[in-house]
């Protein structure tokens, strides 16, 4: 299928593109990578008037390491950069441990961070790992830069808390804690398929081995990425124990996430899913925290 008819610009700065922003509104649309833009276009489901090319605007590229361990990735940033990062491994364990289950290498050669951020899937692994990280979204607009946090800003389904003149312009990520474990786990019915159902699990424990503090993120099982606070909270201040992660897996399952099911698994396999999934994760990120035996 062929696109609606659209105005293309390809400003070469930011406050070219922020002006674009603010003189079309809701009829303009940034193009970052356009692994998803596009074919929403083809199919007429995104029908722009404008589109605005982001492509040329270096300042938008680029991982930026801070001195107290933390970074931060601007929009542009392409998937696979990430991915190929040296020290994402020690600095960003789940982030690292997510990115090659993102689709496929074609992807993620031209998909941006920022790009994937902001169509907000319900299915996608970044904002899941955004979530789970605690991750700061910045936003720049022509009149005025804010933040907002990871967590607010998924609002529903292709839904962010960002104005039509807004952009998105860096991700910015905090040291990871020392004595903590992660895993990212998904199912799919092939490699680089839309997940079934998928979590993302960090475990941070404090000296005695008591569990300091716990995230429970999930992907495809709700609207947007479900961060399930109660499952996490029955972990906090607790010992890791095979019971007390069944108690979270189950938590997980039945009372937080709210499945729509869907061609390829119904709900209550999904919630299977999720309890499974849930109960692993929390077995290795546990494992992962304490460190070699």
């Amino acid at each position: 299928m062929k696109p609606a008819s659209f105005a293309y610009l390809a400003p070469d700065s930011l406050p070219a593109v922020l002006a674009a922003l603010d003189e079309y509104g809701y009829d303009a649309k940034p193009l970052a990578g356009g692994q998803s833009l596009i074919p929403t276009m083809n199919f007429r489901l995104a029908q722009p008037a404008v589109l605005v090319d982001l492509n040329r605007i270096p300042e938008l590229s680029g991982i930026e390491m801070k001195s107290d361990g933390g970074f931060t990735i601007r929009a542009m940033t392409r998937q696979r950069d990430v991915e190929r990062h040296g020290r994402l491994p020690a600095i960003a364990p789940l982030l690292a441990e997510a990115m090659p289950l993102i689709a496929h290498p074609q992807i993620r050669n031209r998909g941006t961070i920022g790009g994937s951020m902001a169509h907000a899937d319900p299915a996608a692994e970044l904002p899941v790992v955004a979530v789970a990280l605690g991750a700061t979204m910045h936003l720049q607009s022509r009149g005025r830069t804010r933040t907002i946090s990871a967590d607010d800003f998924f609002q529903g389904i292709f839904t962010v808390d960002m104005a039509s003149d807004e952009l998105l312009t860096a991700i910015s990520f905090p040291p990871w804690p020392a004595r903590s474990g992660w895993a990212f786990l998904e199912v799919a019915r092939r490699h680089g398929d839309y997940a079934l159902a998928g979590v993302a699990a960090t475990i941070t424990l404090d000296a005695t081995g008591r569990c300091r503090a716990a995230k429970l993120v999930y992907l495809s099982v709700g609207d947007r990425p479900v961060n399930a606070r109660r499952a996490a909270e029955l972990l906090t201040g607790e010992s890791i124990t095979a019971g007390l992660i069944q108690a979270a897996a189950e938590t997980a399952a039945t009372t937080e996430i709210d499945p729509a099911g869907n061609v390829h698994a119904s709900a209550a396999y999904q919630r299977h899913l999720v309890k499974i999934l849930t109960g692993r994760a929390l077995h290795l990120a546990s494992q992962r925290a304490k460190g070699p035996s």
